[in-house]
């Protein structure tokens, strides 16, 4: 075996874990077992009065201190030196930005490309940026053994390699509002020469000229957590039949009527705090993010929709 070979995220952690559940696995039959024999051997009908004249036991004594300690500094020396593997990126990683928002996860890759799900080549270590437009999230793939926290303003990173292709669920791990459960993606792991053509195939939001879909757009930003397309009720306004809706709005505290049109949806979309329509929460995050091409088509997308 090649002694430079990758050790995975995966390979760091569970060994620790087994350590650690085999260590309490063998003291809870030795306890439980221990206490069985007690409760025996020494039960009132058999022992009614008490015949030991013992007051102590130096090397019982040493025992139970130097044994537990030994096994608890085994431990923490066994789960820190694989929490290192954790921390420390393998030189070469392949770099990707993970920006958590109310209630979806968008990936941004070095050529300009973006997705609403992971793509990783197999066998290749990736390290991804996390980023936090609003609240706290949790950044957590089960398979790979992975959880850190997304804090704004607060730059953090997770690295791991999929050994293998295939589906690999990524939630968010913190309660970061009512759409939290919808917070699910995956991590698609390709070959190598699959996720190439991946990568290089409409990267930066598509080719000049083409048209952008502004459906699949709201649905990959997590607008449809927050907003229903049919008229059923959520933690914001329905989009259906927006376009030249008369609504009340509270602008810095006061009320007031408008109707919705092209202006209002832009300012919404970028600076939603502006003007709150009344029985709803100002949670919403900002996309200032957005294109100037990404914002015309879910504005057009929102005045189409009936």
């Amino acid at each position: 075996m090649d002694a430079t070979r990758l050790i995975s995220t995966t390979e760091a952690i569970d060994p620790v874990f087994m350590f650690i559940f085999g260590a309490c696995l063998v003291l809870l039959l030795g306890i439980t077992a221990a206490m069985l024999i007690f409760v025996v051997r020494y039960h009132r009908s058999r022992a009614p009065q008490p015949t030991s004249q013992v007051e102590g036991n130096l090397w019982l004594e040493v025992v139970w201190i130097v044994l537990p300690t030994l096994l608890v500094l085994a431990m923490f020396w066994y789960g820190w030196k694989e929490y290192l593997v954790l921390r420390t990126v393998p030189p070469g990683a392949m770099e990707v930005t993970a920006t958590a928002r109310m209630w979806s996860w968008e990936f941004s890759y070095a050529n300009g490309r973006k997705s609403s799900k992971l793509y990783v080549p197999v066998g290749t270590a990736v390290k991804v940026n996390l980023v936090a437009a609003d609240v706290i999230h949790g950044f957590f793939l089960p398979a790979f053994r992975v959880k850190r926290d997304v804090v704004p303003g607060m730059p953090n990173h997770a690295w791991f390699v999929a050994g293998t292709a295939g589906s690999y669920d990524l939630f968010c791990s913190q309660y970061c509002g009512t759409g939290h459960s919808a917070m699910i993606t995956t991590v698609e792991a390709l070959p190598a020469g699959e996720f190439e053509e991946w990568l290089e195939h409409d990267r930066g939001g598509g080719d000049k000229g083409a048209r952008i879909d502004g459906e699949k757009l709201v649905r990959e930003k997590g607008c449809l957590g927050c907003h229903s397309p049919d008229g059923s009720p959520g933690v914001g306004p329905s989009f259906k039949g927006i376009n030249g809706r008369s609504t009340v709005v509270i602008t810095k505290g006061t009320e007031r009527t408008i109707t919705v049109d092209d202006a209002y949806l832009r300012q919404s979309i970028t600076e939603p705090a502006v003007d709150v329509v009344k029985g709803f929460q100002p949670i919403m995050p900002a996309f200032g993010d957005l294109s100037k091409e990404e914002l015309d088509a879910i504005v057009q997308y929102l005045e189409e929709l009936k």
